[in-house]
């Protein structure tokens, strides 16, 4: 249907490649270049907290897609959406395995309707869970998500 591309850069910057002496900062390129992002490995793995570790990039790419969903029913249904806002997280644990995995991620986003939109508790719930069983990236991953809107 459709296919998406990314280019990761990454360039030693150490004088010697020992675990605990290689540089983790690296770029994600996207649009052929014309959008980059700096990145790393999240702290925690000597990585360097002021560029997008790729577990952070997980939890947003889940929250945007879950955003993007909700505004397309949305919008479907004639309910016009102001403004949404979603504070995710993501935990990175051990499994059964004893391998790291992102088991879960909560989702709380905050909507905003336009005056005069009447969403009650139930129809905004509805399209919450509409929202997530149709968004993509939680379609394609074993990560338990949780939907907790906020008011």
């Amino acid at each position: 249907m459709s296919s998406h591309h990314a280019t990761i850069a990454w360039t030693r910057m150490s004088a010697d490649f020992t675990y605990d002496t290689y540089n983790r900062a690296h770029e994600v390129r996207f649009k052929s270049g014309a959008i980059v992002l700096p990145a790393s490995s999240a702290p925690a793995f000597k990585g360097d907290a002021e560029r997008v570790d790729p577990e952070e990039a997980f939890v947003a790419a889940l929250s945007s897609c879950h955003m993007l969903t909700f505004l397309a029913i949305c919008a479907r249904k004639r309910i016009t959406v102001e403004s949404y806002d979603d504070d995710a997280e993501g935990w990175l644990e051990k499994g059964a395995d004893g391998k790291l995995w992102m088991t879960r991620v909560t989702l709380r986003p905050r909507v905003t309707f336009a005056p005069g939109a009447t969403v009650d508790a139930a129809t905004l719930d509805h399209i919450h869970h509409k929202s997530h069983e149709d968004c993509f990236i939680a379609s394609s991953v074993k990560t338990q998500v949780t939907v907790e809107p906020q008011v």
